[in-house]
């Protein structure tokens, strides 16, 4: 049962790998970075074949919101494994510049 226990959970990290390798494929139209590295991912998680996902924008008005949403489940719904992408628009804690990687300052001139 334990070692059941333990293929569940290296499954999840897999799911939850690809996932964040696929993330990194959506973009914002009006920002060159995609949206992992911009830090707008707060929360992933696998429960089954469903992925859960709390994301933000860079700003609640963002005109591409729809677009970068629709990205997102599309991209993840197409991994195997998962079938359902349950995305969750968050706006606490607000986002700001902090959140992004070293690498995506970088790339928008902020280091």
């Amino acid at each position: 049962m334990a070692n059941n226990s333990y293929d569940n959970m290296n499954n999840e990290i897999e799911l939850q790998e690809k996932i964040v390798k696929m993330l990194r494929t959506v973009f914002d139209p009006e920002i060159p970075v995609n949206v992992y590295d911009l830090g707008l991912i707060y929360k992933i998680e696998i429960e089954g074949t469903t992925a859960h996902i709390d994301m933000t924008l860079t700003a609640p008005n963002c005109p591409a919101a729809d677009f970068i949403l629709e990205d997102v489940r599309m991209k993840v719904e197409g991994i195997e494994g998962i079938d359902t992408a349950d995305i969750q628009l968050v706006f606490e804690p607000e986002w700001n510049q902090d959140m992004m990687s070293e690498e995506a300052k970088l790339d928008l001139g902020f280091l």
